[in-house]
């Protein structure tokens, strides 16, 4: 009898499952556009021209070696990360209240943050209270903070169905009607998974709500850059958010946008209200990181770090992002017109006004499970689709295969 009888088997991860049966699958035309990683045209991975010349670098260099970082990371990792999202030219950054914990990738960031405010955050009543997440989300965001001991994980409004686009105003309604002092985890840029962001016009009325009502905002920075090619874009609802004088929490991946997939790069990026409060709340985090992963890894961050701090390199990268979000940008047209042309039911404009890796096609269950089973092409049961998967070669097949899911199946 093993003392392990008793362990419940646990449901596979949705989106590694949905690659594990494409894989599994013989049939020649198949398409996967469910894994959150970026295809070239011919629908390979793609290490990026300046990632491999930095590593070349690394390679080359004897002062390296490999012993142990800081507890909270690579310095000039930390410092170049959180200016990419906050400015260079920061408040934040030049009154020296700004600091950043190196974490495996964006979920180790994400965890950070859990970990933290489930400790310390809003008095004696840390894990009671209340995390507001969008709905829908990326399904990590719920379990990050459930596993950290929060007891009350909610959905705020976000996606409206019927028009496929934002519910604003259902936004706002649960911002006035939540308890004071919440959580907010809120989409840096180019949300996953609907691909539809608030305006600039929107962020501010959310952040007029947020501080008027003293929310705490958590930042989930996962696409900067890759949304519209634009690092500084991607980064306007963050920086804002600083400009108006919150304390906050960003969480940052490096894995989309530098193609880092498996060095797992990312960074806490704190904002705190002085240079004492910050000092406390970098002691704390590196008793958490401690306990956690203990000590941080340093191949990927040297990658990003060189590359954000050489300006030729810096300037290399932003065309290699550029390239990226292109490719992206194109499909997306494509995929509408094509649709359109087909004169497929509905309206297919939410395909090209959404930004980022993925889209929120609008396909209800039953259609995805057409869209697996008959014509072998894998997407999330939300509907959701990685836009990288599309190719020249498989977007006709792909439109087709829509079209006839939407026709045939209601």
């Amino acid at each position: 009898m093993s003392v392990f009888c008793e362990v419940p088997q646990a449901a596979p991860v949705a989106v590694f499952k949905l690659s594990q049966d494409f894989n599994n699958d013989q049939f020649p035309n198949k398409v996967n556009l469910g894994v959150g990683a970026y295809r070239t045209d011919e629908g390979q991975p793609w290490v990026l021209p300046v990632v491999k010349k930095v590593e070349k670098i690394l390679v080359q260099d004897e002062s390296l070696n490999h012993e142990y970082l800081p507890i909270l990371g690579l310095p000039d990792f930390r410092s170049s990360a959180s200016k990419i999202a906050l400015g260079e030219d920061s408040p934040a950054i030049l009154e020296n209240r700004v600091g950043a914990a190196q974490c495996l990738g964006g979920t180790g960031a994400l965890k950070m943050g859990a970990e933290f405010l489930s400790r310390f955050y809003n008095g004696n009543k840390n894990t009671k209270t209340p995390i507001y997440v969008s709905a829908p989300t990326w399904e990590n965001h719920n379990a990050v903070f459930a596993n950290a001991g929060f007891e009350d994980v909610r959905p705020y409004k976000y996606w409206d169905a019927e028009n496929r686009g934002l519910n604003f105003a259902g936004f706002l309604e649960d911002l006035e009607s939540c308890p004071e002092h919440s959580v907010f985890v809120l989409h840096a840029c180019a949300h996953n998974p609907t691909g539809t962001d608030p305006t600039q016009e929107q962020w501010m009325q959310i952040a007029e709500v947020m501080m008027r009502r003293k929310l705490f905002v958590f930042f989930d920075s996962a696409y900067q850059g890759f949304a519209s090619g634009c690092l500084d874009k991607d980064a306007w609802a963050v920086r804002y958010f600083v400009s108006v004088g919150f304390e906050m929490f960003c969480a940052q991946s490096f894995s989309k946008n530098f193609g880092l997939y498996n060095e797992r790069v990312g960074n806490l990026t704190i904002v705190a209200h002085d240079a004492d409060n910050l000092k406390r709340v970098l002691s704390q985090m590196e008793k958490i990181v401690r306990t956690t992963w203990s000590n941080p890894p340093s191949q990927g961050a040297r990658i990003v770090s060189i590359t954000l701090n050489t300006p030729e390199l810096f300037t290399e990268w932003k065309d290699n992002v550029s390239t990226m979000a292109g490719r992206v940008l194109m499909m997306r047209a494509q995929l509408r017109a094509k649709l359109e042309a087909l004169g497929t039911p509905g309206t297919w404009d939410h395909i090209t006004e959404q930004i980022g890796m993925f889209s929120f096609t609008g396909l209800n269950p039953k259609q995805v499970e057409y869209m697996v089973k008959e014509r072998h092409v894998y997407l999330m049961a939300s509907g959701r689709i990685n836009m990288c998967g599309l190719t020249s070669r498989n977007i006709e097949y792909v439109a087709e295969s829509i079209h006839e899911a939407v026709t045939r199946v209601q």
